[in-house]
């Protein structure tokens, strides 16, 4: 752990030190952020490709994740979609507390780390902690202003640029959480991710990938992205990091005092 900036905070919340990291955890007192630490319990890891929870599965509990990647997908027939990706410090599944069945999946992409906090300490926080409340509700809230980029991106963006753009977001997003510049982001990603992240096929995916390469702003292989100018990859994505409520006009500063 000695490459996060965040050393100090993941060491002493090895859970949940992720959690909101560059964005509200700021704003929470040592009181709730040791609160929020104790709720994680059932710790797992499971290996690639895990269904962690089925569409339609009841639950109560929701997951946060500590290490590695995971995908929300919906599949029909032999169709799968990924219509989300996960970074260690998202809370999955914060949703399933009130809708308690999921209109999708969450599946392990690569080698994770998971913990469970139970929906009836969940409702205790709601009566006990507003601030903790409040970043919850904040977390997801962030997940559906993901979500509707993701929505303009597939509707906007050609698959090379779609493809950038997911990299984009993930050099970004792990970025908040304290991890360090780098020239290469290493994702457990294959080729059939991509395509079902895009909505093409895998060849097309393919030629997508050739493709970005070809504009000299990045090269995927084996789902690692090597790039000698993140900025530069950034712009042909048509990345704008807004959404993500980390820094640029959107990020919370005197609004939450």
């Amino acid at each position: 752990m000695d490459a996060f900036r965040g050393q100090n905070d993941f060491a002493s919340y090895p859970h949940t030190g992720h959690f909101l990291a560059g964005r509200l955890r700021e704003r929470l007192s040592a009181s709730d952020l040791d609160h929020l630490e104790s709720l994680v319990h059932g710790i797992e890891q499971h290996d690639h490709g895990t269904r962690l929870i089925a569409r339609g599965q009841t639950t109560d509990r929701s997951m946060m994740l500590i290490e590695g990647f995971v995908f929300r997908t919906i599949e029909k027939g032999n169709k799968r979609s990924i219509v989300g990706v996960h970074v260690p410090g998202d809370f999955v599944d914060l949703h399933g507390f009130a809708m308690k069945r999921l209109d999708h999946n969450i599946d392990a992409a690569g080698p994770v780390k998971i913990g469970y906090v139970e929906h009836s300490k969940l409702r205790a926080v709601i009566q006990e902690r507003p601030a903790l409340t409040h970043a919850l509700w904040f977390a997801t809230l962030l997940d559906a202003a993901i979500h509707r980029r993701w929505i303009q991106m597939l509707g906007n963006l050609e698959a090379p640029r779609q493809i950038a753009h997911v990299y984009a977001e993930l050099h970004t997003r792990l970025g908040l959480i304290g991890y360090p510049e780098m020239r290469v982001l290493r994702t457990p990603f294959t080729q059939a991710d991509l395509a079902d992240m895009c909505g093409v096929s895998a060849i097309h995916a393919n030629r997508a990938v050739a493709k970005l390469r070809d504009a000299g702003v990045g090269e995927i292989r084996r789902g690692d992205l090597f790039t000698r100018d993140w900025d530069a990859l950034k712009a042909y994505a048509h990345f704008e990091p807004a959404y993500l409520y980390g820094q640029g006009p959107l990020f919370l500063r005197e609004e939450l005092e």
